[in-house]
């Protein structure tokens, strides 16, 4: 019933923005109760300049502690005995506007790394905030399989399937796809459909979950149950947790030149609440 419910729906264009409207109206609670709820641990700059213990690089709200999110029971195994880097941790969200760690670390890196100012920046799957950042100064196209659920964040957002861009080649000058391609089951297809049209002094940054104690990337291309999925994955719509060494090889063998930004190369950006074992792949044309 809920299946028919849902194609109904569909048929009626009417799935994507009720789903969109729903998401907006809980997020909307949830960030009146986190606001009120953390009011405790919300610092003021301090007079003495020490710098405060977490401060959101999007609203410049200042804590002594963000929100946590952890792995639920029925993914933990997974992402614990695999040793997922995935976001997970003490103080994910900022309790002032929702902005998600590994938004405030793209963030970072795009302001200490490169200027965006006039750039022609593709973004897969765009987080609210981050892209509102770009958007401010750069050529931005946002793009989706699903583009429906990123209306309420970008009403101009594109249908395009990663593995078949719908762009000339050399067409952008930065690309974003973050968590984006442990979605796709050809995701060297998509790599090379990346690297086709980023331009030869572009810049892609490329985040994916992974383990640093995985030998090799934990894949079955049969299954297809979302119920498995989250069980060997993490999410019920993942593919695959990639082995660090595994995923530098693809992007690689896609054609990039790739550069690790190191936890210890991002150090200072830790005041802004970022994963701190996490690293950045930074994936270019031409050596930087």
């Amino acid at each position: 019933m809920k299946e028919n419910i849902k194609s109904l729906l569909k048929k009626l264009n009417l799935y994507h923005p009720l789903q969109s409207g729903y998401r907006s109206s809980l997020s909307f609670i949830r960030n009146q109760y986190l606001r009120f709820v953390y009011a405790k641990y919300k610092t003021l700059p301090s007079p003495t300049n020490l710098p405060p213990p977490y401060q959101c690089n999007f609203c410049n709200s200042t804590y002594t502690r963000f929100v946590p999110e952890y792995p639920s029971p029925d993914i933990a195994p997974s992402i614990n005995n695999n040793t997922v880097i995935a976001g997970y941790g003490s103080n994910v969200y900022c309790p002032n506007c929702l902005s998600k760690n590994r938004e405030r670390l793209v963030k970072a890196v795009l302001q200490t790394r490169l200027s965006i100012d006039g750039k022609r920046i593709l973004h897969f799957s765009p987080e609210k905030h981050l892209f509102q950042f770009i958007n401010k100064t750069s050529q931005v196209t946002t793009v989706d399989i699903s583009p429906g659920f990123y209306r309420n964040i970008d009403d101009s957002i594109l249908y395009a399937d990663a593995t078949n861009l719908p762009f000339k080649n050399d067409s952008f000058d930065i690309l974003i796809a973050n968590h984006i391609l442990e979605h796709i089951p050809e995701d060297i297809g998509a790599m090379k459909e990346m690297f086709r049209v980023l331009n030869a002094k572009g810049l892609a940054i490329l985040q994916v979950p992974y383990s640093e104690t995985l030998a090799a990337t934990l894949e079955d291309r049969k299954i297809n149950d979302p119920a498995r999925q989250a069980a060997l994955y993490g999410q019920k719509d993942h593919v695959r947790i990639y082995a660090i060494s595994d995923y530098i090889q693809r992007l690689q063998q896609a054609g990039f030149n790739v550069t690790i930004l190191t936890p210890q190369i991002l150090m200072p950006f830790r005041i802004y609440a970022i994963q701190e074992n996490e690293s950045v792949f930074l994936c270019s044309k031409q050596p930087r």
